[in-house]
């Protein structure tokens, strides 16, 4: 299967994998966050070391990008290793395991959110959903935006959990709707510290830069964490520009990288992209890279840690090099979700639907 999808990627396989936060305590923290999300620091260690056993070399998006365009020549298959959001864990937990052995990666930063004490919308309303199930409560929908119907209706008739139904939503609606919903929820809640979750916290430019002096590079991934297909063009470009230019400015570093929102781009992006000075742009779509491929809709297998689960619940080897040798993706058994998304944004009310459902930062199998 590895020799076969050599041949379909044009003489290299180029695996580019993404990951969100890594945890010491993976099922403590399945309690109280999306599980999408999660992978334990231990099943990350296994990951690298699972790469390399079955012939990857783990190099840099700059490197990658450089054999797709025909720059270089690798000897070898290649794996990049991603990061998404900028969660503190990623400094706590697979920093130190990246520099010990001596693996490349990149983090694509929300800018806005870096050295706040915010927290992501998916897991702001993940937790709200979470407290509106353990207190029984009940919302006012006429005092909610009309589209939170669609979010809570699935989750409080126990037809979806709270994962796929926020998941199922983000794809659905902008970032407005979604902090009206949260805004509207916690006040029916009767707001407290208790409504904003703990966990979720975001690295500071401090941590940001000791990365960056050990190597370690860093994307752009919107300000404020926003799937741009759902936005109009001005704040597309305003996303896109400021993202990049306040990485640069508070490290000291060129950011010529760039991370989709729930993966989703369009042409309108990309053009803005190439407009700026970018190189690359990485979707969700799980789907081979090819050599002579378009640098900016770089595919990558989106992981965590029940993808290495074997039928007894406990760490699989043979499963996790499945995964990272496509076997399911060959054997048709996956289906990857388009990231291209037609540039839908209308000038609406809230509550409108804007764009088709798709992949998100919440799906979990």
């Amino acid at each position: 299967m590895a020799a076969y999808r050599r041949v379909q990627s044009g003489g290299r396989r180029m695996l580019i994998v993404s990951y969100h936060r890594v945890v010491s305590d993976f099922t403590g923290e399945l309690q109280r966050s999306i599980p999408g999300l999660l992978i334990s620091q231990e099943t990350f260690r296994r990951h690298i070391e699972e790469a390399s056993a079955a012939g990857f070399d783990l190099v840099s998006i700059g490197d990658a990008v450089d054999v797709m365009a025909g720059r270089r020549v690798a000897k070898k298959d290649l794996c990049v290793i991603t990061f998404d959001d900028g969660y503190r864990d990623i400094y706590r937990y697979a920093y130190p395991i990246l520099k010990q052995l001596g693996v490349p990666a990149i983090t694509y930063l929300p800018t806005a959110f870096i050295g706040t004490n915010r927290r992501f919308n998916h897991d702001r309303l993940f937790h709200l959903l979470r407290r509106t199930q353990e207190r029984q409560f009940q919302p006012v929908f006429a005092t909610l935006p009309e589209a939170s119907m669609a979010l809570l209706g699935p989750i409080l008739s126990g037809q979806k959990t709270v994962s796929a139904a926020l998941d199922d939503f983000i794809g659905e609606h902008p970032t407005r709707v979604l902090t009206a919903i949260i805004d509207g929820l916690e006040q029916q809640l009767g707001g407290g510290q208790d409504l904003l979750p703990e966990q979720g916290d975001i690295m500071n430019w401090d941590e940001v830069r000791r990365m960056a002096r050990d190597g370690f590079e860093f994307g752009a991934h919107t300000l404020g964490h926003t799937v741009l297909t759902l936005e109009p063009q001005e704040v597309v470009e305003q996303e896109i520009l400021q993202s990049k230019r306040t990485i640069e400015s508070e490290v000291g570093i060129q950011v010529r990288d760039f991370a989709y929102c729930n993966g989703w781009y369009s042409d309108e992006i990309i053009r803005a992209l190439a407009s700026h000075g970018f190189r690359s742009g990485v979707t969700t779509e799980d789907l081979p890279n090819r050599i002579g491929g378009d640098p900016f809709t770089l595919k990558r297998k989106v992981l965590w840690e029940n993808f290495s689960l074997g039928m007894l619940g406990d760490y699989s080897s043979p499963l996790t090099g499945c995964q990272l040798d496509d076997c399911f993706g060959l054997l048709g058994v996956s289906r990857p979700v388009p990231g291209r998304r037609t540039h839908s944004y209308r000038n609406s009310l809230l509550g409108n639907v804007v764009a088709r459902p798709g992949k998100s930062l919440t799906e979990a199998p």
